[in-house]
């Protein structure tokens, strides 16, 4: 009985130790299966807030692009129509080109954006055609002004006396009608008659009506990437480099010239004529520099001084438009290619698509900056057309900064009588003129006497600073 007792004891005591093993382990599992579906859960919380941060950062970088693209382009067509001085030929290109941009943004920008933030087409085949053929068509209107900019430039620096020639106002008319036409041929018509893409790309349209898909076949791709970059990009590269060996021309003859007029005036010195004199001959022949016409042999006058300048800095400006124009377009027009001409080349990650879409589009909100601001004219119009858009006296601006206007026209009209009065000595001095323009202001007074009449010093050490420094 013990025996069995002790083999029935044992065997259960064994069951019972396995049955425990068994309950803890099931346990552990169990515990192991929250840990692991815990640690899922932190990733999925984790991958989509990623996603919807990036997803934030994208709308905000479309919108900035696209409100950047009409605000700028705007400001430049308003500020050529109110400021007659920039109405010249030049500026012609300059305005047709931000119209261009706008439209860009308009109608290419906004369509891409939309399906964009919402990952679906929302306005139809037919719309969807018309968004590719205006995307195409604004697109290569915009880069072929870059195109026409550069040619005109190339003939106002390189063939100065030939330009007005040249650059006519009928044959500006002329090219800026052939910049608007010519796309017509790469966009809207080949896209409505559906040469643009491939059998595969057209049964998959029928089966799909509400996908809006850009495919196309290899000709089109060759043709169309020819008309709206690589053409246009060569013809730039060609007059930006003729336009830079010419302001390098003139720069090592204006240096040769300063070298000729040092020695000049040391050959002078040394012959025992006056100081004064050496230097009046050294400033005439730094201001009327002349070189040999090859032609004719006879002396004509060159660039000056400041005129060297202006064409270094505009050798400068335009290493910055070709920089901007190759880094903006280059990638776009590089995918392109190879999405369309290499078999199974789709491999592409969304986001790259994405992005050189767009890099593309930011150069119609760049143009405004490059072509209008780099010009000191119209920074002078971007500035008077801004001011206009704002009321000359803001509710929270302080009284001392509301004349400030006033302030510098009384200043302006009181500099020749200071002068001929002795200059900042005198008694009468600029100063002095502000705080009587200052005093007969009706809305001064009353601010000094509700400040207990303590004169100018009563209303505050601001606004005699801004006295002083305007």
């Amino acid at each position: 009985m013990s025996a069995v007792t002790s083999a029935n004891g044992t065997t259960v005591i064994s069951a019972t130790l396995t049955s425990a093993a068994i309950t803890t382990t099931a346990v552990s599992v169990a515990i192991g299966g929250d840990e692991v579906s815990l640690a899922d859960d932190l990733i999925r919380g984790l991958a989509e807030d990623a996603w919807l941060l990036g997803y934030l950062i994208k709308c905000a970088a479309m919108c900035f692009i696209v409100v950047a693209a009409l605000f700028g382009n705007l400001l430049v067509m308003v500020s050529v129509m109110r400021h007659r001085k920039l109405r010249v030929i030049t500026n012609y290109f300059v305005v047709s080109l931000a119209l261009a941009d706008m439209l860009v943004a308009i109608f290419a920008m906004c369509f891409n954006a939309s399906f964009e933030v919402t990952g679906r087409w929302l306005f139809g085949r037919f719309m969807c055609d018309v968004w590719n053929s205006m995307d195409v068509y604004f697109s290569t209107v915009s880069i072929l002004h870059l195109c026409c900019i550069s040619v005109d430039r190339y003939y106002a620096i390189v063939q100065p006396l030939d330009y007005p020639l040249i650059m006519t106002k009928a044959r500006t008319v002329v090219m800026l009608a052939s910049v608007w036409v010519s796309p017509v041929m790469i966009s809207f018509a080949p896209i409505f008659a559906g040469w643009y893409t491939t059998d595969d790309h057209l049964e998959y349209w029928a089966q799909h009506p509400d996908a809006c898909t850009f495919v196309v076949n290899k000709k089109y791709a060759v043709v169309s990437s020819s008309v709206s970059f690589w053409v246009p990009g060569v013809i730039m590269l060609f007059t930006y480099y003729r336009i830079y060996q010419e302001a390098d021309r003139q720069e090592r003859m204006l240096y040769r010239s300063k070298v000729a007029a040092a020695l000049l005036n040391k050959h002078l010195q040394i012959n025992g004529i006056s100081a004064l004199g050496a230097l009046s001959t050294s400033d005439a022949v730094k201001d009327v520099d002349v070189e040999t016409d090859p032609d004719s042999g006879a002396f004509r006058p060159t660039a000056s001084s400041n005129k060297m300048k202006r064409e270094r800095k505009a050798a400068r400006t335009l290493g910055i438009i070709m920089s901007a124009f190759l880094a903006c377009w280059l990638p776009f027009f590089i995918w392109y290619m190879m999405s369309s001409l290499l078999e199974g080349a789709y491999w592409m990650p969304r986001w790259i698509t994405v992005l050189v879409f767009w890099v593309g589009y930011f150069n119609s909100a760049l143009n405004p900056l490059i072509y209008a601001y780099f010009n000191r004219e119209f920074r002078v119009a971007f500035q008077k057309t801004l001011q206009s858009c704002w009321p000359r006296s803001p509710p929270w601006c302080p009284p001392c900064l509301r004349g400030r206007r006033r302030y510098d026209h009384s200043r302006n009209d009181t500099a020749t009588p200071t002068a001929a009065f002795g200059g900042p000595h005198n008694a009468y001095n600029h100063s002095n003129v502000s705080e009587v323009h200052y005093m007969n202001n009706p809305a001064n007074i009353a601010l000094l006497q509700n400040n207990g009449g303590g004169g100018l010093g009563g209303v505050g050490g601001s606004c005699r600073t801004e006295q002083n420094v305007l």
